[in-house]
């Protein structure tokens, strides 16, 4: 709730199962609080992210009200391919 969503966590919760029942996330227990859970891609997931980062260039293309950022933006026209290998890092990490 305290998330600029405003969502709540019986969604989240909900959202959150049906993304791991089709593969794209694992959770697994924080080693530091066993009531937390922390979320990865799966491989699947990330395989996701060139259809995402379409989808983010056509909203930014036809939406001149889009909240992504424009270096974003420009990095996805530039240099699509640095973009990717920034992010599977970042993803990593």
């Amino acid at each position: 709730m305290n998330s600029e969503e405003k969502i709540s966590t019986n969604i989240l919760a909900n959202r959150l199962e049906k993304l791991e029942a089709q593969k794209l996330i694992n959770k697994t227990p924080d080693k530091d609080n066993r009531s937390k859970n922390i979320y990865t891609l799966t491989q699947k997931g990330t395989d996701l992210m060139p259809m995402l980062l379409e989808m983010i260039a056509w909203s930014a293309r036809y939406d001149n009200k889009t909240e992504t950022p424009q270096n974003f933006i420009d990095s996805l026209k530039n240099d699509r391919d640095a973009l990717i290998k920034e992010l599977l890092t970042k993803l990593k990490s």
